[in-house]
């Protein structure tokens, strides 16, 4: 739930703005207790701070392009954005900190998954393998919002934070379903003996899948829209909808695709008597985050994209990815450990 939080927190810094209210990392105007006014900073704190920007994207881009990605560390280095600078806002400023330091204690918390699930090694060495990972992961996330920030918010980079966001709840999900199913000795499948759930499974990670194509989708319209919020300078909103391509109309069409599949999916549990009464409650509160989503693009769609709706609507898409992810692995729990592993 931490990081579900900190997604939404995520959220509300990109819908408000604040994404550069802090214009370096891990620091905040140099400072581990940001300023509230501009008089505490120098005179010149847009030319210190774009140079150290551009330091930053300058080893980013030999990065890069040692690992094969020539055209984009170019890319990065013309991109002439990068330079831009934003005037000091104390609100922005302190909403982007309050997003770094709940950052800081969900980091923290995965430091606890892993020293916990060191009591696990003998038992089962993977769960503490991947709590490690996801030490690993959270690292390598924190990592990518100082390129964020470096890169002034480039939108494909914000794009990859999320993915990864994404792939780092899925990652603490297993986690934490897999030492359940440890410690309570449950190897079911959740259906009747001889009942198989692969067919159910199949169907629901196709769906996992087009959910991620989804999200994916929802990022770039998210990115057009920033462009367009600029060139309108964050006013009119009712007439941004209107200049947004097809990617927007695809990912509102889709939407209907994932519902049907679910409404399917639904279905076919409600007519199985022997299913786990657990699985089809979870089903129905998927069912209700995907309408609720889909509400919350109408609204958006239709009143002018209000800016408290693009957080929630965020938090719900990755909700959904959280409760299909669950629902899945609920469904192939007897393939979860080893026949040899003796369960305690």
């Amino acid at each position: 739930m931490a990081v579900f939080f900190l997604i939404l927190v995520g959220g509300i810094v990109r819908s408000s703005g604040a994404g550069m209210g802090c214009p370096d990392w891990p620091k905040c105007f140099g400072s581990w207790v940001p300023p509230t006014s501009v008089d505490q900073l120098p005179k010149n704190y847009a030319e210190i701070y774009v140079a150290q920007r551009v330091e930053k994207n300058d080893r980013f881009a030999s990065l890069l392009s040692s690992l094969g990605f020539s055209a984009l560390a170019v890319e990065i280095q013309q991109d002439k954005s990068i330079l831009d600078h934003e005037p000091f806002n104390a609100t922005k400023t302190w909403i982007e900190y309050i997003n770094r330091l709940i950052g800081a204690l969900i980091g923290l918390l995965i430091i606890l998954t892993f020293a916990y699930s060191v009591r696990l090694r003998k038992v089962d060495p993977k769960i503490t393998l991947l709590a490690f990972l996801s030490l690993v992961l959270v690292i390598f996330q924190g990592w990518l919002g100082s390129i964020v920030v470096s890169t002034n918010l480039l939108q494909w980079m914000i794009s990859v934070h999320m993915i990864v966001a994404l792939i780092l709840v899925c990652l603490l999900l297993y986690i934490h379903f897999r030492s359940g199913t440890l410690l309570t000795g449950n190897k079911g499948n959740n259906l009747s003996s001889g009942q198989s759930p692969s067919v159910y499974r199949s169907v629901l990670g196709f769906g996992i899948f087009l959910m991620v194509l989804q999200i994916i989708l929802g990022t770039q319209v998210r990115e057009h829209i920033d462009l367009i919020a600029a060139d309108y300078g964050y006013s009119d909103r009712f007439a941004w909808i209107d200049e947004l391509g097809i990617t927007f109309y695809v990912h509102r069409s889709f939407s209907l695709v994932l519902l049907g599949l679910h409404l399917y999916l639904a279905y076919s549990f409600y007519r199985r008597k022997d299913i786990n009464p657990a699985i089809f409650r979870q089903f129905s509160w998927l069912l209700g985050l995907l309408l609720t989503v889909i509400l919350s693009g109408v609204l958006m769609a239709y009143f002018g994209i209000p800016a408290f709706i693009q957080p929630i609507h965020l938090l719900l898409g990755s909700l959904i990815i959280g409760f299909q992810y669950y629902i899945w692995l609920e469904l192939g729990v007897e393939k979860m450990h080893p026949k040899n592993i003796a369960l305690v």
